[in-house]
């Protein structure tokens, strides 16, 4: 699992106007609950670049005062206008205690569907889970390989972590094979064709049997 090692300035004084001028040294004042004792500490902007701007999963190794504490982000708060990032809350890891987390999905294989012309569509990029960190994954596989035109994976189809539940709706889609207009309009011409040669087949036959009877 990647890490990103974040060196921290303890804050002794908090509030407010503490954090204020935190923030006006360019530092992130940020959080980590869950463990012994609630840290509370900053760090300049820059040192969370790689653990918040990417897809990736990753856990942070935050040291504080010589402490060096593993943990992941819980909670980012952001200005509404700006984005830019004015708080982090972070959840320790503790051998065995159980964490909620967002895990990235990857869809793995490919799909029949798309080999023919669908639209491979991926409608959740992360599930939630609850596990220890014993059994913590930094990404969940669902395999689409056998997904055909209109079919739908599902929470349900996530491969299994022991040790690790998704706590997603079964039933929600993960990804979808959606057929194009084009091809949905192909297969109703198609469609209409065959029914058409049905209907003049059993005409056909109906005239044959009215001949028969008559004769």
């Amino acid at each position: 699992m990647q890490t990103v090692a974040i060196t921290g300035t303890a804050r002794t004084v908090l509030g407010k106007k503490a954090v204020r001028a935190v923030r006006s040294e360019g530092h992130i004042p940020c959080n980590v609950y869950g463990g012994k004792e609630n840290v509370h500490f900053s760090a300049p902007v820059n040192a969370f670049k790689s653990l918040i701007y990417t897809p990736d999963f990753k856990v942070a190794e935050i040291t504080v005062n010589g402490n060096v504490h593993k943990a992941i982000v819980k909670e980012i708060q952001a200005h509404p206008v700006t984005d830019q990032i004015l708080h982090i809350d972070f959840v320790e890891l503790v051998p065995e205690k159980t964490i909620k987390a967002e895990v990235p999905l990857r869809m793995v294989g490919q799909s029949e569907g798309a080999k023919t012309g669908g639209a491979l569509i991926q409608k959740l990029r992360y599930a939630t889970v609850k596990t220890t960190p014993e059994s913590l994954v930094d990404i969940l596989e669902v395999d689409i390989t056998e997904l055909l035109l209109g079919d739908s994976a599902r929470v349900r189809d996530i491969k299994p972590i022991e040790g690790l539940e998704v706590l997603n709706n079964p039933s929600s889609p993960v990804a979808s094979v959606e057929i194009p207009r084009a091809l949905r309009s192909a297969q109703a011409d198609e469609d209409k064709a065959a029914a058409e040669a049905a209907e003049a087949e059993e005409a056909a036959e109906a005239e044959a049997a009215e001949a028969e009877t008559k004769e």
